[in-house]
């Protein structure tokens, strides 16, 4: 199976986080209301969010005054979990990536301020900076430099629809079988296309968690592996009542020697504690049942992908066999094959 070895250094750019005063605009909002963006901030604003990047606000101001100024200058939606108070700015930071819940070596912090980015950069693995460099932000090497895919040009939605479902969670009194069977979710598995190649290697730079190999695919080697005849490669995506999150998984099984083999399987993190991991096994299993083959799965294991493995025990699988950095994972026979009663199945009847 031909991939990318993770690389050492940081990973992807998923959130960049701006200071307000003298770096997104000109000025001090407690001591002048009528502050004026930064030339070329908003244009910044705006390509980041097409090119999917999640953008945030840690400052040091009143929240009101805040939120009142991004409205007036047409910006507040373009920030998810902005935070205003005079916390640490690495306090700050640490809040947003648990929002998103995306890794704080994920984020990129925006501030005028020498001694903010020293304090943020002593706290935690984020990237900072300068707002000077606002006009060259974009050629950043964190930044992502492939063209947009759909999912991401809609992430910010995803993430504002996702805060609605955080807030009917919170507020939903029944047992949280009864809250997920409320959300109507429906979850389709099907073959990809060459139309999904991109999003598909997009999930696999993205995707660190809740992947089982920790490799990257460029789309020349997912379009090459999909067209041999032993594979199949699969894209899962989810919706509910409050939308769609879009492709949010991404299976590579081949056949071979008697077995369904499990090459890779990755998911979003905006999926966790769906179930959708144990679903999408359940289905392979079946699959493999149908045709007389065994059902087995590679493990390479990373320093943070430990979910994942969870996810394989969970659903049945043991009797581990180890092949240098791959570890082969194998479903017991007497292995459950059911699926959570609060997800609706869509999915190909077959694994070519």
């Amino acid at each position: 199976m031909t991939a990318s070895e993770p690389s050492a250094a940081l990973p992807l750019v998923k959130c960049v986080v701006w200071d307000l005063d003298n770096t997104l605009w000109d000025g001090v909002l407690a001591e002048d209301g009528k502050v004026v963006l930064r030339p070329g901030a908003a244009d910044a604003v705006r390509r980041l969010d097409a090119l999917g990047v999640l953008q945030s606000i840690a400052s040091k101001n009143q929240p009101d005054a805040v939120r009142a100024k991004l409205d007036e200058l047409g910006l507040s939606d373009y920030f998810l979990f902005p935070k205003a108070s005079w916390d640490a700015k690495s306090v700050l930071l640490r809040r947003i990536a648990e929002d998103l819940n995306i890794g704080a070596d994920t984020l990129l912090f925006v501030d005028d301020s020498p001694f903010e980015r020293a304090e943020v950069a002593s706290e935690l693995p984020v990237r900072c900076v300068d707002s000077a460099d606002i006009d060259t932000l974009l050629a950043h090497p964190g930044l992502p430099t492939a063209a947009p895919t759909a999912d991401a040009a809609r992430r910010r939605v995803r993430y504002q629809e996702d805060g609605r479902r955080k807030a009917y969670e919170e507020q939903f009194a029944g047992p949280r079988n009864e809250f997920l069977r409320s959300l109507d979710m429906r979850l389709s598995i099907r073959a990809a296309t060459a139309d999904d190649l991109d999003r598909a290697s997009e999930l696999t730079v993205r995707t660190n968690q809740l992947n089982t190999t920790g490799l990257t695919f460029s789309r020349e080697q997912l379009l090459r592996l999909m067209t041999r005849p032993e594979n199949t490669l699969l894209v899962v995506s989810l919706r509910d009542t409050f939308g769609d999150y879009g492709t949010t998984g991404l299976v590579l099984a081949a056949e071979e020697a008697g077995e369904l083999r499990i090459r890779l399987f990755l998911m979003s993190c905006r999926v966790m504690g769906r179930n959708v991991g144990g679903a999408v096994l359940a289905y392979l299993a079946e699959q493999a049942d149908r045709r007389g083959l065994r059902l087995s799965a590679d493990f390479r294991r990373t320093d943070v992908n430990r979910p994942m493995y969870m996810v394989y025990r969970l659903a049945g699988f043991g009797d581990e066999q180890h092949d240098g950095p791959v570890m082969r994972l194998f479903l017991k026979p007497d292995a459950p094959r059911t699926r959570p009663a609060f997800l609706t199945l869509v999915a190909d009847d077959r694994v070519r």
